[in-house]
């Protein structure tokens, strides 16, 4: 086999690759928004202006907010499909100021807006070509990430939010493969950050272990998998979690506060 047939065949294995990853996100995606439309659908019409668990957000900010990710997110799966540097946003200001303006709009607006802007994301995913899915996009932060991410991104948007609505769903019920790829990754967030304690987590239901922070104390943490990565997303102050130092057994209050997420 010439060099250039090996190189061909690695880059029909990594298309393969990337597209199936985004199949199985992008079917994730599909159950999340589900839950999603069938949570706020059961809020009072009043509940668009209560407080949500975001500091200065009412639900109706939240619930905006997923709206417009979904139409953010086609703007970059058009980019993939098409070669261009289609930015996640117009410009800067445009997410906060859409927000801001779709906040106060009645539940029922806020409904038909999530159903329409997710059916806007699943179609812009389903024109996507397999070797699409591995071109480099560009988040409105500025790095760079592969277009096969994109669709478990959405999901995240999805669930961490419907924790952060207030609403009748909380993180012991987010899908167990979704707490499962989180876990590691928010664990690895913190793996350097300093001051804090050398942590050892692990997953009780899951199996999964993860090592943070560097300190001269050493406490060990266990729990469900959900709890872990709802703690260190900040969807939960670590209640259910047993943290032990040496043979003490200590409650989730001594676990140590988490630099905020870069």
């Amino acid at each position: 086999m010439t060099d250039a047939s090996i190189d061909a065949t690695t880059d029909n294995a990594d298309t393969a690759a990337a597209a199936e990853i985004a199949a199985a996100h992008l079917r994730a995606v599909d159950a999340s928004a589900a839950t999603l439309l069938r949570v706020a659908a059961a809020l009072a019409p009043a509940a668009v202006a209560e407080p949500s668990a975001l500091p200065r957000w009412t639900k109706g900010h939240v619930l905006t907010h997923i709206s417009r990710n979904a139409d953010s997110l086609v703007n970059l799966l058009d980019g993939a499909r098409t070669g261009e540097d289609i930015p996640q946003y117009a410009t800067p200001t445009a997410r906060d100021e859409d927000i801001e303006a779709g906040s106060p709009r009645p539940l029922a607006e806020q409904l038909a807006d999530l159903g329409a802007s997710q059916e806007r994301f699943t179609a812009a995913a389903a024109k996507l070509p397999a070797e699409a899915w591995t071109a480099t996009i560009r988040h409105r932060s500025g790095f760079l990430f592969p277009a096969y991410e994109l669709p478990l991104k959405r999901q995240m948007e999805i669930e961490y939010h419907l924790v952060d609505l207030g609403a009748d769903y909380t993180h012991a019920q987010w899908p167990a493969g979704f707490a499962e790829a989180e876990f590691p990754r928010l664990a690895e967030q913190f793996a350097k950050a300093e001051g804090l304690p050398a942590l050892t987590l692990t997953g009780t239901d899951s199996g999964q272990r993860a090592a943070l922070g560097d300190g001269a104390e050493q406490l060990t943490v266990e729990g469900p998998v959900r709890t872990l990565a709802a703690w260190l997303s900040g969807r939960s102050d670590g209640a259910g979690l047993l943290v032990r130092r040496g043979d003490q057994e200590l409650d989730h209050t001594a676990l140590p506060e988490l630099p905020p997420m870069g």
